[in-house]
């Protein structure tokens, strides 16, 4: 089965899930190619994403978006997901069990993708995500705490200039040999 259906077909088991108390809002299983270079891992969908479907919509995703865009990062060759398929009650942190319900999605959608980047955002995402030797991670903040915090705006700005740096000097590598 190609990537495409593979994410098509694990997109349906996420929105029928009830393997936690969760399942009763609206399902945001990620979006984007199921040939993504990169990945983008947050914590859980919020109030518009669980009434649209779609991660990173809020205004944390409208700052992601002006973010990506001034440093020529083309958000449609990214897969956005992240940690929790649901939203947590008045955006709590996510319990343990919640986590380690939606987990095996996570890693299944990694698994079809095959990113060579992953960037994780926040702690929820920092602490959760599975590691693979073959991926190379970036660790920062939400893009919401990015909002709320100078120190932490500057530090995220600072990581999302990262991905283009190391693709940059991959193509440099690989032009050398």
């Amino acid at each position: 089965m190609i990537p495409k259906d593979r994410i098509r077909m694990l997109d349906r088991q996420v929105k029928r899930c009830r393997k936690c108390r969760l399942w009763k809002g609206n399902a945001v299983p990620g979006e984007g190619p199921a040939d993504a270079d990169m990945m983008l891992i947050g914590q859980n969908p919020g109030q518009q994403e669980d009434e649209q479907g779609r991660p990173f919509v809020g205004q944390a995703g409208k700052y992601l978006d002006k973010m990506l865009e001034d440093r020529g990062i083309d958000k449609k060759r990214l897969y956005i997901t992240s940690i929790l398929k649901h939203k947590t009650p008045g955006n709590r942190k996510p319990r343990k069990d919640e986590i380690e319900a939606c987990l095996p999605y996570l890693i299944e959608q990694m698994n079809i993708i095959g990113p060579g980047i992953v960037m994780l955002m926040g702690n929820v995402a920092k602490d959760n995500a599975p590691r693979y030797k073959d991926i190379r991670y970036i660790e920062t903040c939400h893009p919401a705490a990015a909002m709320r915090f100078p120190s932490k705006d500057k530090e995220f700005k600072k990581d999302l200039s990262m991905p283009r740096k190391m693709q940059e000097k991959d193509k440099k590598k690989n032009q050398k040999r």
